[in-house]
């Protein structure tokens, strides 16, 4: 009874309108961390493998030890504080900390909903800077369902403590205790009970952060760990772990002093690049022959230079099209918004610039992401148009980033209109339709490609990318500028749907996420397969290989598609920083996950989708040395960012 006493009396000595922290019997803190290892148990029964007993238990262990040690440091505080400091500082602050807690806690769980990725430090800091651009996308998922646990979490802490302690209260006058039970202040308070719970505290929240030990692959450290001790230690894990290079010997490497010289075979043809948004490989015509999606890009690339197997370097749009337009490798998501600031080589647009073309940049989603009107400007681009420039009544809404992009086609025929006739051009289009939330523009009516809702939707937006490009197309011929015109058409990077566990793009390394379109049309060449494996660094070398320039003053790293090597080694980063890089020689995929799960390796050749890891097949030499020229290349791509 002396310690049912001592907990009873705890409440009582507690702020009265908004108190505090109980015992595993019911308290406040008790019942919020049983809320929110829910959460946890739903995220747990959502893996894409079948979670054992065992397993379940390793996942939730983190959780447990900390929620453990969170209410013990807190009893422990409550204990040691008393009269205006524990109502005045320790309360506030114990409210602030459980608001915290419910933040963190409610927003990793609808992020690993919504990506399939835990939540890190890196990604709060981006939702807190970049709230602008960050809110579209969050308001777009948030449902009465999705928000449901956090406001229960959050009702819980502002009401639920002081409806406990009434209910101690009338326990404690029913059942009154001896006069001669100990003070339970002083009992708590004692220098050996206080010493005994800051001892135990900080070993439940250090274990809570060790490695969960989770060897089956069903999950990665990163999802094992209770959510706010992955935010903070993710940050402390980012700052190693990379080998040290000469930053100043890169950057002095870089394509920065380039230029096009003209020779005896060079054409000034018009070049139009037309970016894909979200479109992977695997949901168009020409690599997928049995999904009708496209049959007018089918058509094209039997007219074109057709890589048969092309990939995005980093799945992230803005990254994107500094590799294909730049083609440089791009940073990761840290040093993005860098970009508008500067890029560390001269892209096609500046070089051709210099040749006497126009450029423009034309997108349909709004400016207001990632910085993009500076980061076309420092590409050299002359002209910017997007959403905000478009007359968009009576067209759809294609997600929360722009409208359908039948909404370019008439900017498009103005600005060619008043610049055709200057001289050879170079114009992108940034699509949207194929984006999250993938709302599928019913223009040119829909077809049933899937029976998951979501997965149909995609593949019905990106049937409306097939009838946007050929308008397009339609546009130059109708124009007299089709023959004149280089096109290059091309997925900025993939879609995943949980094929491994992942959704979206922008930490899929696996084929349905980089792997892309690549069609090169010039109507005076003749059509052309390629065979070994395209990158999006090779497009600036192709386009200046098919005007007839050489590049003098510096070396870009990709190749022309007219002549790509063989055996070389292609490179891919996440968008997130410190999450996972891969390498294709070969047929042969490896996958580096930073420690957090087990390093992948998959035979394409004989397993396309990515479902068989046969890592434990090949040698640890040959994994070690794949792993330390990944995470050099990583560290190479930081220091050309650096300052």
């Amino acid at each position: 009874m002396r310690y049912s006493r001592v907990l009873q009396e705890l409440c009582r000595m507690w702020w009265r309108p908004a108190p505090e922290l109980l015992s595993g019997r019911g308290g406040a803190t008790d019942g919020l961390d049983k809320r929110l290892r829910a959460l946890k148990a739903v995220r747990i029964a959502t893996l894409p493998e079948p979670v054992g007993l065992l397993e379940a238990v390793a996942l939730m262990r983190s959780d447990v030890l900390f929620d453990l040690g969170f209410g013990l440091f807190w009893i422990g505080l409550f204990a040691a504080t008393g009269g205006l400091a524990r109502k005045w500082l320790v309360v506030p602050v114990f409210h602030a900390a459980s608001l915290l807690l419910v933040l963190v806690s409610t927003g990793a769980h609808g992020f690993y909903q919504t990506t399939g990725s835990s939540l890190d430090f890196g990604t709060v800091n981006f939702f807190l800077t970049s709230p602008e651009e960050v809110w579209p996308v969050v308001e777009s998922e948030l449902s009465l369902g999705a928000a449901l646990p956090g406001l229960v979490a959050l009702l819980y802490i502002l009401f639920g403590p002081a409806l406990v302690v009434r209910a101690l209260r009338k326990r404690t006058v029913r059942g009154a205790e001896p006069v001669s039970a100990p003070s339970p202040r002083r009992l708590l308070s004692s220098p050996l009970y206080l010493a005994g719970i800051c001892l135990v505290t900080y070993a439940l929240i250090s274990f809570s952060s060790l490695p969960g030990g989770v060897s089956s692959g069903v999950a990665d450290e990163s999802f094992a760990r209770d959510a706010l001790v992955n935010v903070a230690l993710s940050e402390i894990e980012a700052a190693g772990g990379k080998p040290e290079v000469d930053a100043e010997a890169i950057r002095a490497d870089l394509p920065t002093d380039t230029e096009l010289v003209a020779t005896d075979g060079t054409r000034k043809k018009n070049v139009v690049m037309i970016i894909l948004e979200s479109t992977r490989a695997q949901s168009v015509t020409p690599y997928n022959p049995d999904l009708d999606t496209t049959p007018y890009l089918d058509d094209l690339s039997r007219q074109s230079l057709f890589a048969e197997e092309a990939y995005a370097i980093v799945p992230h749009t803005t990254n994107a099209l500094t590799a294909s337009i730049c083609g440089i490798v791009p940073p990761d998501r840290k040093n993005t918004e860098s970009l508008g600031d500067e890029i560390p080589g001269r892209c096609l647009p500046e070089l051709l610039g210099e040749q006497g073309y126009n450029s423009a940049f034309i997108q349909s989603p709004t400016e207001n992401f990632e910085r993009r009107p500076e980061v076309a400007s420092n590409m050299g681009f002359q002209d910017f148009l997007s959403e905000e420039d478009f007359d968009t009544e009576g067209f759809q809404r294609a997600n929360y980033f722009g409208y359908e992009d039948d909404a370019l086609l008439e900017p498009s025929r103005r600005w060619l209109e008043e610049n055709a006739d200057d001289g050879p051009f170079m114009v992108t289009y940034n699509t949207i339709t194929p984006h999250h939330q993938y709302l599928a523009p019913d223009t040119y009516g829909r077809k049933e490609f899937s029976e998951d809702e979501i997965v149909d939707d995609y593949q019905n937006s990106v049937r409306y990318m097939d009838f946007f490009v050929e308008n397009l197309i339609s546009q130059y011929k109708e124009m007299g500028l089709y023959d004149d015109t280089i096109f290059v058409i091309q997925g900025d990077h993939g879609e995943g749907f949980g094929e491994h566990g992942r959704y979206q793009h922008d930490n899929v390394l696996w084929n349905e996420g980089i792997q892309i379109p690549l069609i090169v049309l010039d109507p005076s060449r003749e059509a052309r397969n390629i065979q070994p494996p395209a990158s999006e660094l090779d497009i600036l070398p192709t386009v200046t290989d098919l005007l007839g320039y050489r590049i003098e003053g510096g070396e870009y790293p990709g190749s022309s598609l007219t002549e790509l090597p063989e055996d070389r080694t292609l490179r891919f980063s996440c968008w997130y920083e410190n999450k996972c890089i891969a390498s294709l020689r070969g047929d042969l995929k490896y996958i580096y996950n930073y420690g957090t799960q087990s390093d992948e390796v998959y035979d394409l050749s004989r397993d396309p989708k990515e479902k068989n890891n046969i890592i434990d097949s090949l040698p640890a030499e040959e994994i070690n040395a794949r792993q330390e020229d990944l995470l050099r290349w990583d560290a190479e791509t930081s220091a050309a960012y650096s300052e």
